[in-house]
């Protein structure tokens, strides 16, 4: 599913009565990137209680701060999930690591990094997770594909995506429409 939702799963903003939603980023800049993104997803939709609603369309960016490296490919996902945010932070690096990643240099290459952007509208400072994630407003290569798949979202605290998105430097920021990333099928 490419920034659309599933017709039998609320919008991307909404989630069930037992759900929470949830955007995350995920990011590849080594190895087969865009087959490593396409089994992110797919991992993510399989985790208990979790539903992928929709996924962004894919951006290749160029790497922000660390060591020389390769162009990473990015997207976002909005998901529908039961797990609280410790338990799907636990989750997503357990999937990070059976995708090959080490955590060897902050902002180095990487095979996958998943990041939690959001989780409902909860703010919270906690070192283990904090949430908002602290630097997605400075982030195009969050925001651009976040905007894509909900126009119409919000940073908790910080403000429309759309607006922070309209403040950000687009260079280096490149939507590659030849490449879809696919949730599973209900």
């Amino acid at each position: 599913m490419t920034g659309r939702p599933r017709p039998d799963r609320p919008r991307p903003g909404q989630s069930g009565p037992d759900q929470h939603r949830a955007v995350l980023s995920v990011g590849s800049n080594l190895g087969d990137r865009l087959g490593t993104l396409q089994g992110c997803v797919l991992a993510i939709g399989a985790l208990p209680e979790t539903d992928v609603l929709a996924v962004s369309p894919v951006y290749e960016t160029a790497p922000v701060g660390g060591p020389a490296q390769p162009d990473y490919l990015n997207a976002v996902l909005v998901a529908a999930t039961g797990l609280r945010p410790l338990g799907l932070l636990t989750a997503t690096q357990r999937i990070e690591a059976d995708f090959g990643r080490v955590r060897a240099e902050r902002f180095g290459p990487r095979t996958l990094d998943i990041d939690i952007i959001g989780y409902d509208e909860e703010i919270s400072d906690d070192p283990v997770l904090t949430l908002p994630h602290p630097r997605a407003r400075e982030r195009a290569f969050v925001l651009a594909p976040w905007h894509d798949v909900d126009p119409a979202a919000t940073l908790p605290g910080q403000g429309p995506v759309a607006a922070l998105l309209a403040g950000l430097d687009l260079a280096g920021v490149r939507r590659q429409p030849g490449m879809v990333l696919r949730a599973a099928a209900p």
